[in-house]
């Protein structure tokens, strides 16, 4: 049975259809995740549900402990991730209450873990050239037109610290870069999930136009929330009509993204760090 990993609020799991098996709770090397992984089946898929800031909201943007997430995934099964997060749009032509199927990141964050490998003596550059999986993409994109979505393919996602929202200086720069949408979360998921050798999709659920818009109101808490849980119901949907046609994960080309990236020689890596790492370097510890 196909698993797939999907993050994002807690109500993403009451999903019609969806057959709860259990809440895992789990501890990996670099701590625990948000919180509890609820497995189940849908569709003859196996699905791993993560709420990014646990169960009622409580971890903010900068404080969610990534590197769990995505290892306690990667250990449970997962094999493809779907992200689901809010976004604020940064164009006159992407409208709050449309989807985003991301493609591209900036990275504007400065205090967040962005490897597996930091502090382990085992020194990797996996690729991100192309930071999504395309094939993953394709069936939300599908999913999304077939379930009447207002869906935008493609588009820079500009990953800022947090948690206050943009100045309108920096809202206006991110747009003169070309940047598509503007969100907290995104960016070192994928990058991890790029070194877990996971397939990665997010699908960006616009909520507001940031604060560069001369004539709608800045973005502010109260309104982003109204708006995502509105955006939820559309975004069940997208996933729900995706299950029966995602890719084979195998054939990704972020599934051997760790084949010419490890650079320290096998010999080096002592006996902690293969078992500490084990779940993301067993295919090269077998060389």
């Amino acid at each position: 049975m196909a698993v797939v990993g999907i993050i994002g609020g807690s109500g993403l799991y009451e999903m019609e259809g969806f057959h709860k098996l259990e809440s895992i709770t789990t501890a990996t090397p670099f701590g625990e995740p948000s919180d509890q992984i609820i497995r189940g089946e849908m569709q003859g898929v196996g699905l791993l549900f993560l709420p990014r800031h646990g169960r009622g909201h409580r971890v903010a943007p900068h404080c969610i402990n990534y590197r769990a997430n995505i290892y306690a995934l990667k250990q449970l099964g997962a094999e493809q991730i779907i992200s689901v997060s809010a976004v604020g749009s940064l164009k006159e032509s992407i409208h709050p209450g449309e989807i985003v199927l991301v493609d591209q990141y900036i990275d504007r964050t400065c205090s967040r873990p962005s490897s597996f490998f930091e502090d382990f003596g085992c020194v990797v550059h996996v690729s991100l050239a192309d930071p999504v999986d395309h094939q993953l993409v394709e069936a939300l994109h599908q999913a999304a037109l077939s379930v009447g979505a207002k869906v935008h393919k493609g588009g820079t996602y500009i990953c800022i610290e947090g948690p206050q929202f943009s100045t309108r200086a920096e809202s206006n720069l991110f747009r003169a870069w070309g940047a598509d949408v503007v969100g907290m979360t995104n960016l070192p998921e994928a990058r991890l999930a790029r070194e877990a050798e996971l397939p990665y999709a997010s699908i960006a659920m616009v909520t507001d136009y940031d604060c560069w818009h001369e004539v709608e109101d800045d973005v502010n808490a109260a309104d982003v929330i109204e708006v995502l849980n509105r955006d939820v119901e559309i975004t069940k949907k997208i996933i729900t009509a995706a299950l029966p046609k995602l890719p084979d994960p195998r054939k990704s080309p972020a599934a051997v993204a760790l084949r010419q990236a490890v650079l320290t020689a096998r010999e080096h890596l002592s006996p902690e760090i293969c078992e500490r790492l084990q779940p993301l370097l067993r295919g090269y510890l077998q060389k």
